[in-house]
């Protein structure tokens, strides 16, 4: 027996492309949400994306068409759309030159924070212009976001938070597990961060909040899993300095990692609607984050937030909490109750598929 969806007698079914650029973790597990919903709906769901994101999201599975992010393979899966939503600025701006002299209305959701100064900045700011009012409705995953949007002419800005799927494995919190032991944590806290190896990911600050924690007794364990262009020269100073840090490159078991952790911390010069939080506050981790962009909205009173390149501020408040069950296990508690308020996977999709509808009557 088919589980097709029923579309109302006389409608056909709506044609998406959903175009994906370099590709995050988060705008990729969003699009593999999106899509999942949206198939599941009735809706023709095509994915414009680099090969290593449909190997690694198997977007098929998820009941998408896949097409490769060859300029060609754009152009063509976009001449049959009624929609073509991209995820990020680069995806945006192929997704607009693709659209010329086509019907299609362009959504564009910004994963993206501010840019930096410099040449490379103005160059940013010059595309987040081009891509707002190339769209028909940009999407903010946060506050700030559909600010910058609306700044850079949007015609139409609005906040659409982006909810990464939970686990479907459960995972057990506890310091007795086999990740702790594997690690060599046993008998010492062990701190975690999670995220690229990049330079807005706050991780040389992070290093010099580690400095101090040697003076503790037992001294924590800081582990960080990701990957990126950062590596070497974060792991000379690992070494010059005789921090307690181990870099573990990408890891499969994130989610085991962080369920051992005591702590999990967030250093970052920006994020929307950061996955390490999202799986912290889900899993009861104490979560130490700076306050920028998205993550006090998205954290609320579950997670202690501190300022941006402070490292004094970062490393007080993770040897505060090693030191201090009872904050811990209030965290733990606030964690889940947070989280609950954030929309669901359906709430996301249902949102998205509004605006489709939308921009859809509008065309017709």
């Amino acid at each position: 027996m088919s589980s097709t969806p029923v579309l109302p007698y006389g409608r056909t079914p709506l044609r998406t492309v959903q175009v994906l650029g370099g590709g995050s973790a988060g705008s990729s597990a969003h699009v593999r949400s999106l899509a999942t919903g949206l198939a599941a709906r009735g809706v023709r769901v095509t994915v414009c994306a680099p090969a290593e994101a449909e190997g690694e999201y198997d977007f098929t599975g998820a009941g998408a068409q896949f097409t490769p992010a060859a300029v060609s393979a754009l152009r063509a899966a976009c001449a049959g759309a009624d929609i073509v939503h991209a995820h990020g600025l680069h995806a945006g701006m192929r997704a607009a030159l693709a659209l010329r002299g086509r019907p299609a209305p362009l959504v564009v959701t910004w994963h993206a924070g501010p840019a930096a100064e410099g040449p490379l900045g103005q160059l940013t700011r010059m595309l987040e212009r081009r891509v707002a009012r190339a769209a028909a409705v940009v999407l903010g995953t946060s506050s700030d976001q559909v600010d910058r949007a609306r700044l850079r002419g949007a015609r139409d800005a609005r906040l659409a938070p982006v909810t990464v799927p939970a686990a479907h494995r459960p995972v057990a919190r506890g310091r007795d597990s086999k990740a702790r032991a594997d690690l060599g944590a046993v008998d010492r806290p062990l701190v975690i961060a999670v995220g690229s190896l990049v330079p807005r990911r706050g991780y040389s600050v992070l290093l010099d909040a580690a400095r101090a924690w040697r003076a503790l007794d037992p001294v924590p364990l800081l582990v960080i899993a990701g990957e990126g262009p950062q590596r070497a020269a974060l792991a000379r100073r690992i070494e010059a300095e005789r921090l307690p840090v181990r870099l573990l490159g990408r890891r499969e078991d994130v989610a085991e990692l962080l369920a051992a952790a005591d702590v999990a911390v967030l250093p970052s010069r920006w994020e929307a609607r950061s996955l390490l939080a999202q799986e912290a506050l889900r899993l009861g981790v104490p979560l130490v984050a700076t306050a920028v962009g998205g993550v006090p909205e998205l954290v609320g009173d579950a997670a202690l937030l501190v300022p941006y390149g402070d490292a004094g501020a970062l490393g007080g408040a993770v040897a505060g909490l090693l030191g201090s069950p009872e904050r811990c296990a209030e965290l733990a508690v606030a964690g889940p109750v947070q989280a609950a308020t954030w929309p669901s996977e359906d709430d996301t999709v249902a949102q998205v598929l509004s605006v489709y509808d939308e921009l859809a009557e509008r065309a017709r």
